[in-house]
């Protein structure tokens, strides 16, 4: 099964201050050993919102582009990695060994399963 793992964005990272030099080396051993267990399918960091935008879809299906930066930092994302693994329980396992994504302030990191094609088939 697929996870994807998203690391919350915090007032650093919508800043668009780069990441310590160290914990970039700590996040690059951790993907490492993600990828030599055959674990980590993709991962990146993202930019601050203020470089992204959203699309409002209307009930009458018109679309309005709204421009970062978006206030509420702690419902976005500052990163992201997709998974495979047998279970959650597997995921959360690899998660206990991930470097603290942020040093020295609050952080979240969320793991969410991602559908697969047979999850829509009848039953």
């Amino acid at each position: 099964m697929r996870f994807i793992v998203m690391v919350r964005a915090t007032k650093t990272s919508e800043s668009g201050a780069m990441p310590d030099p160290k914990l970039i080396a700590e996040m690059g051993r951790f993907n490492d050993e993600l990828i030599k267990a055959g674990v980590m399918l993709a991962g990146e960091g993202l930019q601050p919102s203020s470089k992204g935008a959203r699309v409002r879809f209307s009930v009458n299906d018109r679309r309005t582009v709204v421009d970062g930066p978006f206030p509420e930092t702690k419902e976005l994302i500052a990163g992201f990695w997709m998974w495979k693994v047998a279970s959650k329980e597997e995921a959360l396992k690899w998660l206990a060994r991930c470097p603290h994504p942020f040093p020295g302030q609050e952080a979240e990191i969320e793991i969410r399963q991602v559908f697969e094609a047979e999850d829509f088939e009848p039953k």
